[in-house]
Order: C-alpha cells, then sequence, then structure tokens
C-alpha cells in the first residue's frame, strides 16, 4: 500500500488509448480503475456484478433498452446486474470505474481487454 495519494489527472496522461481500463488501486477485492472513452462502446451485460461508472470530465450516455442515462462530470450511475447496456461518449471522456477484480469489461473474458495496472 502506497502511503502517497493517488491522482487520477496524473494516472491519466500517461496513457492514450480508448476503452482500455486501468487499474489504479484496489480494495477489498475490488479494482479501482481509470479509462479513456470516445465513440460507442458494444452492447454487453455483466451476469453477476453491477457496473459502477463515473464521470471525472467529458459526458457519457449509457445506452439501456429501456432508456439512457447521461452522466457529466461528477455524476454516477451504477447498471444494475444483468442489465444490457453501451456506453458512448461524443467526446472524449475520463471515468473512474469500480468492479470485482478479473471481472471482464465486455462481459464476456474472450472479447475483453485485459487491464494493466499503472
Amino acid at each position: 500500500m502506497s502511503e502517497k495519494p493517488i491522482n487520477l489527472a496524473e494516472k491519466l496522461a500517461l496513457f492514450s488509448e480508448h476503452w482500455t481500463p486501468k487499474i489504479v488501486a484496489g480494495f477489498n477485492g475490488n479494482d479501482i480503475m481509470v479509462v479513456k472513452v470516445q465513440g460507442e462502446f458494444n452492447w454487453h451485460s455483466h451476469p453477476d456484478t453491477d457496473d459502477f461508472f463515473m464521470v471525472l470530465s467529458g459526458r457519457l450516455r449509457i445506452q439501456m433498452r429501456d432508456g439512457d442515462v447521461v452522466l457529466g462530470p461528477g455524476e454516477l450511475y451504477v447498471v444494475p446486474k444483468g442489465v444490457e447496456h453501451c456506453p458512448l461518449a461524443e467526446e472524449e471522456t475520463h471515468l473512474l470505474l469500480i468492479e470485482p477484480a478479473g471481472v471482464p469489461n465486455t462481459g464476456d473474458p474472450a472479447t475483453a481487454v485485459t487491464k494493466n495496472r499503472i
């Protein structure tokens, strides 16, 4: 455990690729991650876990079959487990994500990106 605080802006400055979450910390078996997003992700669900999104900068639309949720800076939303959703960012948006360690970002290990610690 580091004795220094984690600066999320500094962590976000370390990479440029979109839709590749980076682990910055962990607690109680959960990964705390930052990610840069732009454009549309894919429709997916997580059968066993909720999906936590917090916008640090930009705007995020979480498309769901029953209606969309739009988030701005400082806002968060939790997609309930099993609910199909598709994140969309018209401009580059920075997010904080929290999920159990090892959960694939697409809901399917075969199509998920590898999450690296930074």
